[in-house]
């Protein structure tokens, strides 16, 4: 069964901003609440759809890719069975919805349970960091690998990463080192058990006394380190390459962030892009374009040959198959589009002159004159 749009899942345009997707999700998810909907399976369904449309939708990054690739784009987002709750990254923008039990809600919805583990990996995980890269046309056309050298958090070297300085790590009194604790609260559908994170360690379920000094006993410290970025053929400006897991690695070894590489395309001083074609200007001379000849183009990989027939007028257009940029994720490639420009000398001598004079008298003999479309632009010019 095919899967539904989830602009349609939401019932918003594709223009809406943020503020609007968030009111239509919390819309649908008092509606189907699993509370209010009890042994209904149909409502459990619409309530993890519209949890999945929120997650893509209120991801600026997620929503890009959509709205370009559709279902599949953000497929490798999720993991192999799909979207499940561990995918969801914005429970703390909606606590102001369901309050501090958002977590217990999906609980039994999603799988994967939200246990003390995956809390700590929601609260702790590293910074995702962002780098730029700018790249030719020609690295555009092919795809090409990059190392860069960037500023990331890393284990700290005096503690190991544990962010204690004796290695000592006790279990949270509070917690009793789940890195959760039971709630009682009152909801609009009655009292409400949840489980929330632990305030007295955050999640994690251990407590450190003897702070590492060098690190603070946050268990991590600046490191410079190199990455390799593979970039692949046909990316476009303003894309981004999404590296997992390697930004910065959360507090006392908790998971790592990721790096988010966006593209910039450099000017190319040939070529302008045209989505996998690549377009060209070429001038030739006047008696080429009279009598035809045989030139050669400049392409991304060398030059080739082409031929002009005689006649040509400028600006006619001349089409390379296969000499564009491949396509992303794609084995096709774009064309190359050559423009011809007729170049009429500004200054000739004086023998050009007078067989230019010659050629007048040829050019009286042609009548020469206006189409109908000239007409008919002057006319709209000038009313």
């Amino acid at each position: 069964m095919a899967k539904r749009d989830y602009y349609e899942i939401l019932g918003v345009d594709k223009n809406a901003d943020e503020a609007a997707i968030k009111r239509a999700y919390r819309k649908l998810a008092m509606q189907y609440h699993p509370d209010k909907n009890p042994d209904n399976k149909e409502a459990e369904e619409k309530f993890k759809e519209a949890s999945e449309a929120y997650e893509v939708l209120s991801d600026k990054e997620k929503r890009q890719i959509y709205d370009q690739y559709g279902h599949a784009g953000v497929e490798s987002q999720f993991g192999a069975g799909g979207f499940s709750w561990d995918n969801f990254t914005h429970r703390s923008d909606l606590n102001d919805i369901f309050g501090d039990g958002f977590s217990s809600i999906f609980e039994s919805l999603f799988g994967g349970g939200f246990s003390s583990r995956s809390s700590q990996r929601s609260s702790n995980r590293g910074e995702d960091l962002q780098i730029e890269i700018s790249l030719s046309l020609r690295e555009i056309a092919t795809g090409t690998e990059k190392k860069i050298k960037i500023n990331a958090k890393d284990a700290c070297d005096a503690c190991q990463g544990t962010g204690s300085a004796d290695g000592k790590v006790e279990s949270c009194p509070q917690c009793r080192g789940t890195g959760q604790v039971r709630q009682v609260r009152q909801s609009l559908f009655g009292h409400m058990q949840t489980i929330a994170e632990c305030p007295s360690c955050r999640g994690e379920g251990k407590i450190i006394k003897n702070k590492c000094l060098k690190c603070h006993g946050e268990g991590r410290m600046n490191k410079v380190k190199e990455i390799t970025v593979k970039i692949p053929a046909g990316v476009e400006e303003n894309q981004y390459i999404r590296l997992r897991g390697q930004g910065n690695i959360g507090p006392r070894g908790s998971s790592r962030g990721d790096i988010l590489v966006l593209i910039h395309e450099k000017q190319d001083d040939l070529f302008e892009r045209d989505g996998d074609n690549i377009v060209i200007e070429y001038p030739i001379t006047v008696s080429q374009a009279v009598l035809g000849d045989e030139i050669l183009v400049p392409t991304l990989t060398g030059k080739v040959k082409m031929k002009i027939p005689a006649g040509t007028q400028s600006g006619r257009l001349f089409r390379l198959k296969g000499q564009g940029i491949q396509g992303l994720n794609s084995y096709s490639k774009g064309d190359e589009i050559v423009k011809i420009v007729v170049m009429i000398p500004s200054k000739i001598s004086k023998e050009e002159a007078e067989l230019y004079s010659q050629l007048r008298e040829f050019d009286k003999k042609r009548d020469l004159k206006p189409g109908k479309s000239f007409f008919s632009k002057l006319r709209g010019y000038f009313s």
